[in-house]
């Protein structure tokens, strides 16, 4: 089998953020998010994966991060999609990289608990022509939802429905043999001008060919905004075995669930876990409390932050007000101004979000 996993998109509900970084890429656990699928794809037996980008910066981004793939022990090839036309228009311009071989289609912005590896296995040994993930949601109206037979079989798929049928979202994991590349091509674009994979499958099922609907019973997180990241790096710092390879010092006070990697120092401060602490960052009189991801070469001075993703290169100091819940970005400077008047400086991008108190 071959892999593609779906690497574009601008990343938009992650503004500012992603103005200068793709989304795929901002870590989670201190690990970016595309790392965590490609590992996932390689854990259930797939060496061979491609990854659709866009053209334009993000793009270039993602190839300088991934490379050919070596540091994985996988081959990567990117297949260039110059508009985001929909995750079915993918399928169609990646028909050359993918020949006839069956393949799993993976978007780069999600994280599943438990891996794919038992998806792969079951798929690889049915005659299944397709197989979907689905999972209950809250909000189903913001994801393409399966509506299913009383056997169990798959009866409609709707892209973003007004009035969900179902609560059972399709995942963003796909498994296609070569019939869905006749799929694609059968199919017209939307009202929002894509090719959507859903209306790809729903022809495989009214074509009559095999669609199994598997059901995924633990989390699943697209990290597609600022609070979805959050909740993602919340779920995987619980999966992590904490391990201290930096320094903490005898006057600080560090749970068993915290990770502190290399090069990192911990001087007469508390940190609370699941939380990780980044390669060559220093914490200093400072409070990390739990749920917390802070990347590397980063330093924390007399200042108090939980909940929160501090991406690196960025500092807090001598903020007198606890930090929680907030997504921090790259080289980022906070800090309390010792200057009068007193007042609150901010240089913000755009789409920025400010929280006072």
């Amino acid at each position: 089998m071959k892999a593609l996993i779906l690497s574009g998109g601008k990343g938009s509900r992650l503004y500012p953020l992603t103005y200068t970084n793709a989304k795929q890429l901002i870590p989670v656990a201190n690990k970016p998010v595309l790392f965590r699928v490609i590992e996932a794809i390689k854990e259930a037996g797939i060496d061979d994966m491609g990854i659709v980008i866009g053209s334009g910066e993000n793009g270039r981004k993602v190839r300088a991060a991934v490379g050919d793939g070596s540091q994985w022990d996988v081959h990567i090839t990117y297949i260039v999609q110059d508009e985001p036309k929909g995750l079915a228009h993918a399928v169609l311009i990646a028909r050359d990289y993918l020949g006839d071989e069956r393949f799993v289609m993976f978007l780069g912005d999600n994280v599943i608990e438990g891996g794919i590896s038992n998806l792969i296995r079951e798929f690889k040994n049915s005659d299944y022509h397709a197989q979907i993930v689905l999972t209950p949601v809250a909000e189903p109206q913001h994801y393409g939802v399966a509506e299913l037979n009383p056997d169990g079989s798959i009866k409609r798929l709707v892209e973003k429905p007004r009035e969900p049928r179902s609560n059972l979202a399709l995942v963003g994991i796909y498994m296609f043999d070569p019939h869905v590349h006749e799929a694609v091509r059968a199919i017209k674009p939307s009202w929002r001008g894509e090719l959507e994979i859903t209306d790809a499958i729903q022809w495989l099922v009214e074509q009559g060919y095999r669609v199994h609907p598997y059901i995924h019973r633990g989390w699943w997180i697209d990290t597609g905004k600022p609070i979805d990241m959050l909740a993602a790096n919340s779920k995987v710092l619980e999966e992590l075995t904490p391990e201290i390879r930096g320094f903490v010092d005898k006057d600080s006070l560090v749970d068993e669930r915290v990770t502190v990697e290399e090069g990192a120092q911990i001087i007469n401060s508390v940190v609370r876990g699941p939380t990780i602490i980044g390669e060559n960052t220093r914490i200093i009189n400072s409070y990390i409390g739990p749920f917390t991801s802070i990347y590397y070469n980063c330093v924390i001075e007399e200042a108090e932050i939980e909940r929160c993703i501090v991406l690196e290169n960025s500092q807090i100091k001598h903020v007198p007000v606890r930090i929680a819940d907030s997504l921090i970005g790259r080289n980022v400077l906070i800090q309390r101004s010792e200057f009068k008047p007193r007042a609150l400086k901010f240089t913000l991008g755009d789409n920025s979000r400010v929280g006072l108190i």
